[in-house]
């Protein structure tokens, strides 16, 4: 038997945490306030372990690390996991890299069901189970709910195209009718806008321990079926020979991925491009098996989102940048340069 795979995850693992890592300190060490790097690793150190350090920090910065830059980091980690992770799986399901988590409507829903709660004044997207949270988080499932309705009407086989085609119609719709709401209400337009450009404003831990559960036991799920997405990656028929009942266990995929992202969106906003390009470009690097895509999509989503939001407050400070425009204004010349050199080999 040869170990040479077996050990090659191992190191990819190994590495995808330490990129992980990395990432979470430059997000917790930097920032518009000037707070000591140091003083900052002890003061977490001695938050989240149960030994007593002293860091040296006054209490103002103390309540920053703790209640603002760690939780923070925390929730950019989870969407950027939960994303990425949604994203291999569709890219898995419909055998297109260029599939993303919004395909099936998540993104329309989820903005028409923010737009609703804005325009009626729910909440303003941050706390527990806020008003617009929960609006998004509904808005998400319903759109996909739809399009599975739609996409099945009439065909036993539950295609990937049926399902595509059902998505772009059910998206359409709602955005229709955010479109209208907006135009109904244009005094409500500016927050509208801001939270479908994406943030992870917080000001506690309320968001972080809202999204942990789901997203720890949903990424976990999708994080063993690496196998399952390998072999849909023959094609239908050939799956079925080999056993799979390919209509159900894509249902079931997608399911799970589109309840990933509806989490993610509800807390976050639509943060563009962490979907599509982190799976991508996992691919790219580390080739086309789902065994290795699935997990590494993980840290290297969690990872690069949490870069995204270092950027998104430190670039133009005090002023804070949306991080959805972040994602695609660095997201897509990396996914260009990663393309191309990789085209070369």
């Amino acid at each position: 038997m040869d170990a040479r795979p077996t050990t090659a995850r191992f190191i990819w693992l190994v590495a995808g945490v330490a990129f992980v890592f990395g990432a979470a300190t430059l997000g917790l060490v930097l920032g518009p306030t000037d707070i000591s790097s140091w003083g900052t690793i002890v003061e977490t150190a001695d938050r989240l372990t149960p030994f007593t350090f002293d860091s040296g920090l006054s209490e103002t910065q103390k309540s920053i690390v703790w209640n603002l830059r760690l939780p923070r980091v925390a929730l950019g980690l989870l969407v950027g996991a939960s994303l990425a992770t949604a994203g291999a799986t569709y890219q898995g399901v419909f055998r297109n890299p260029l599939a993303d988590p919004y395909l099936l409507g998540v993104a329309a829903g989820g903005g028409l069901g923010a737009t609703v709660a804005f325009v009626n004044d729910w909440g303003n997207g941050e706390g527990v189970f806020d008003g617009v949270q929960l609006a998004a988080f509904v808005g998400a499932l319903l759109a996909v709910a739809l399009t599975w309705i739609v996409g099945v009407a009439g065909d036993r086989d539950r295609s990937a195209a049926s399902l595509i085609l059902a998505g772009v119609a059910v998206a359409s719709f709602f955005t229709a009718l955010q479109t209208f709401l907006q135009q109904r209400n244009t005094e409500d337009i500016r927050e509208i806008y801001t939270w479908f450009l994406g943030g992870l404003t917080t000001s506690g831990w309320s968001e972080v321990l809202q999204l942990l559960p789901v997203a720890v036991v949903l990424l976990l799920v999708l994080s063993l079926t690496g196998r399952t997405l390998d072999i849909m990656a023959v094609g239908d028929e050939e799956a079925s020979m080999l056993g799979l009942a390919v209509p159900q266990v894509r249902v079931g995929l997608l399911v799970i991925a589109s309840l990933l992202t509806a989490a993610a969106v509800a807390v976050s906003g639509l943060i563009a491009f962490v979907g599509l390009i982190v799976p991508h470009a996992v691919r790219l690097i580390f080739g086309s098996t789902f065994r290795v895509i699935v997990p590494l999509s993980i840290f290297a989503g969690a990872g690069f989102l949490a870069l995204s939001d270092l950027a998104a407050r430190t670039i133009l400070t005090p002023t804070e940048i949306p991080i959805g425009v972040i994602t695609a204004f660095f997201g897509a010349p990396f996914f260009i340069f990663i393309l191309r050199t990789t085209g070369r080999r």
